[in-house]
């Protein structure tokens, strides 16, 4: 299992894992953002421990979405 991991980071790394490398970096900063966004939103009127699970939960649910179309390599 980690011989696949660290297969798969090396051929991200090379460019070789998806056929456009820019779009899916693009899409992860783009999933961090909102994370990001939810997490102070959300930590403005509750307390940290709160918007960190909302944070994690909202990034991790929106990551299928806007990796729906990736096409890899």
């Amino acid at each position: 299992m980690f011989e696949t991991v660290m297969g798969s980071a090396k051929l991200f790394f090379q460019g070789k894992l998806f056929r456009d490398t820019g779009l899916a970096i693009r899409l992860l900063l783009l999933g961090a953002l909102i994370a990001a966004a939810v997490t102070v939103a959300v930590g403005l009127v509750l307390p940290v421990w709160a918007a960190g699970i909302a944070g994690g939960f909202v990034g991790g649910g929106v990551q299928p979405w806007l990796y729906r179309n990736i096409k890899y390599a």
